[in-house]
């Protein structure tokens, strides 16, 4: 390649490098959680503070934004706090991250169904992944299944996505494997 196309492509590359990403642009918006921690979200993303401890982000379709957790038929992810984190695991025991997030004692309705049961099975991944500079969150994928009321059949499956960072007191769920999700996390700001 001639240096003067070299020169031109290098230039070229750097300025698309130095671009802001397009949710620098202003087509995003801004959530300061607890602990310092900033997300900024695509501006399609809508955020729903549900109650203390439990905010709700709508991705896509979702009838009752406001509904609790367990209310099916709401694309999108939780964002919970201590308070939501202290009643995380079944029977309302405190979440550890050593069984998924499941604040209940009996079968929640499916997420993506509200006709089917949710059956949550054993972590199929565990590891760190990155939230931001400097934080690292204790990640797991649990292997979930929608059952029939009636008979126990699976009738669908999905994943719940677990990042956990227990020194902020914060859990981010997500029953949708909403896309884009684990990029927000790792570009996340802390102050």
């Amino acid at each position: 390649m001639p240096k003067r196309h070299l020169a031109v492509a290098t230039a070229v590359a750097a300025a698309l490098l130095a671009a802001p990403l397009p949710a620098e642009a202003g087509s995003a918006r801004t959530l300061t959680l607890r602990g310092g921690l900033t997300l900024r979200l695509p501006a399609t993303w809508k955020v729903h503070k549900v109650e203390p401890g439990w905010t709700r982000v709508v991705t896509g379709k979702c009838a009752e934004p406001k509904g609790g957790y367990g209310t099916p038929g709401c694309d999108g992810f939780w964002i919970l706090g201590p308070k939501a984190i202290e009643k995380g695991d079944e029977l309302f025991r405190p979440y550890t991250g050593a069984s998924a997030f499941y604040p209940a004692t009996d079968v929640q309705r499916c997420p993506h169904n509200g006709k089917w049961g949710q059956r949550l099975g054993a972590a199929r991944a565990k590891g760190l992944r990155q939230v931001g500079p400097g934080h690292r969150a204790a990640y797991r994928e649990w292997r979930a299944a929608c059952v029939s009321y009636s008979n126990g059949q699976v009738r669908s499956r999905y994943v719940q996505r677990e990042w956990h960072l227990p020194k902020t007191g914060i859990l981010v769920v997500d029953q949708w494997s909403t896309p884009g999700l684990s990029g927000v996390l790792q570009r996340a700001r802390w102050s």
